[in-house]
């Protein structure tokens, strides 16, 4: 079981010394780092925000995760994403084709921000983290732009839309669903699957223990 332990503040008064120390995230209070086995969880002695969550084998299972996750995009962009039959009209729809039908005149910026939302930042975010973090898998040094690949990926990862994109198109089954017989394509599942592997690999990576590997492991 993970055990949580409040990380160590600084003592009043105390001397200030850039080196060993973490700043919480939401209330700046300053921790003097410490080693955190894995599994355990360090927070913050004001606000109670993890700070440390190391995970056995981290690093190798976010690569996998994310390297899935990027095949999962690409079946849920070009795969069926669902059926519709209605008055005997029949009709099969993928995300590319959705994309695609408002390319022209005056929705063009609209498909424009759905394609850049939905399938390409998700790409490219998790481009950016397997580009990071996979040398270290294997030992060897981070990449020479690693520490500004993860800092695109976590600045990015608010407008990384595909989890809104699920949820939109669950309310809107739920409406069309008494108007015509809905089909779900594996689009649909993949899109699902998707959401469900991006937010473990967000639970398993811990962005200090991350920082920490990637300053420790710079090439000097």
């Amino acid at each position: 079981m993970p055990q949580d332990r409040p990380s160590r503040g600084l003592p009043e008064g105390a001397a200030l010394q850039p080196e060993g120390l973490v700043a919480c995230p939401v209330c700046d209070a300053l921790h003097r780092e410490a080693d955190v086995p894995p599994g355990a969880q360090a927070r913050c002695h004001r606000c109670h925000t993890v700070l440390f969550a190391p995970h056995l084998n981290a690093m190798t299972r976010i690569v996998m995760l994310a390297a899935t996750a990027a095949i999962l995009m690409v079946a849920a962009v070009f795969f069926p994403f669902l059926e519709i039959d209605a008055s005997g009209l029949h009709s099969r729809s993928s995300v590319f084709d959705a994309i695609m039908a408002f390319s022209r005149g005056i929705m063009l910026p609209l498909s424009v921000a759905v394609a850049a939302l939905i399938v390409v930042l998700p790409l490219v975010r998790f481009g950016a983290i397997a580009y990071a973090l996979t040398p270290m898998v294997f030992g060897y040094p981070p990449p020479r732009h690693a520490a500004a690949a993860m800092r695109w990926a976590e600045d990015s990862q608010p407008w990384a839309m595909a989890e809104i994109f699920v949820v939109g198109v669950a309310v809107a089954l739920v409406k069309v669903a008494g108007l015509a017989h809905v089909t779900l394509g594996p689009a649909f599942w993949a899109f699902v699957a998707l959401v469900l592997v991006t937010v473990l690999k967000d639970n398993i990576m811990c962005k200090f223990t991350i920082w920490k590997t990637l300053e420790e492991r710079r090439p000097s």
